[in-house]
């Protein structure tokens, strides 16, 4: 504590300050505390996710269906390179290729639900009127970001024989249901329904097409970019045929 006064503080002043510094003690840890939880939450769920769990929706099933543009991306050859590389060189460039997804996604105002081994999945949520273009645009620009990002950590020097890093993307859109799923015991706040499962296909189909970014139908339709149409193709697991379309 600083004064001013010549004298500096009276008597009274100092016992006031001492029977105040428990109290103020008690409420900077409390709010430290919560903005350590803050950050966690947000570090491990992503910062919509994050906040839903801090106001109390942590019960297995709680959730709502929205409209969104999804991503997935997987990274190519990695199960054959973990069994290759040393496991930190391997954990090294897995880092450096989500900081290409991943860190593209966050950057353009998307949110990172999961990372399943050496997949992506995310979302751009559709609010409001015009959303289904921002939220598609938003996505697009990050896949181009993805793109640049990668060009630049393969530029960088790397082991010999290490291959340059390589991804697919699939980008959907359409309604999920965003909400905990698992075990009362272990929750996970991700999306689920059709929609999700239809563009992990379109990733997988991106290796089959020799194509680095594929779109569906749906998403392509509302994003004014370069597609270059692919045909129509059956997904596993899917009925009907859907027609395909690469980012140029």
């Amino acid at each position: 504590w600083l004064t001013d006064a010549p004298g500096g503080f009276t008597d009274s002043q100092l016992k006031a300050l001492s029977r105040l510094l428990p109290r103020l003690g008690a409420g900077l840890k409390m709010y430290v505390r919560e903005l350590t939880t803050h950050n966690v939450v947000s570090a491990y769920l992503g910062n919509h996710a994050g906040e839903r769990v801090l106001n109390g929706q942590v019960q297995l099933g709680a959730g709502e269906e929205i409209n969104a543009a999804i991503w997935f991306s997987d990274m190519r050859g990695s199960t054959a390179l973990a069994d290759q590389m040393p496991a930190r060189e391997f954990l090294a460039r897995l880092n450096r290729y989500f900081e290409c997804t991943a860190g593209a996604v966050l950057d353009h105002g998307g949110e990172v639900l999961r990372f399943i081994g050496d997949a992506v999945l995310a979302i751009f949520p559709i609010v409001g009127p015009g959303g289904a273009e921002r939220a598609t645009r938003m996505a697009v620009a990050a896949a181009r970001d993805s793109l640049i990002r990668l060009d630049r950590a393969n530029a960088e020097p790397r082991p010999e024989g290490e291959p340059p890093i390589a991804f697919g993307l699939g980008l959907h859109v359409g309604d999920v249901l965003y909400g905990n799923i698992g075990v009362p015991e272990r929750l996970e706040f991700s999306v689920v329904g059709h929609t999700a499962n239809e563009v992990a296909r379109l990733q997988d189909l991106s290796k089959t097409l020799d194509r680095q970014i594929v779109a569906s139908n749906a998403f392509s339709s509302l994003v004014e970019t370069e597609w270059e149409s692919m045909g129509s193709h059956q997904l596993r697991g899917v009925a009907e045929p859907q027609q395909v379309y690469a980012l140029k």
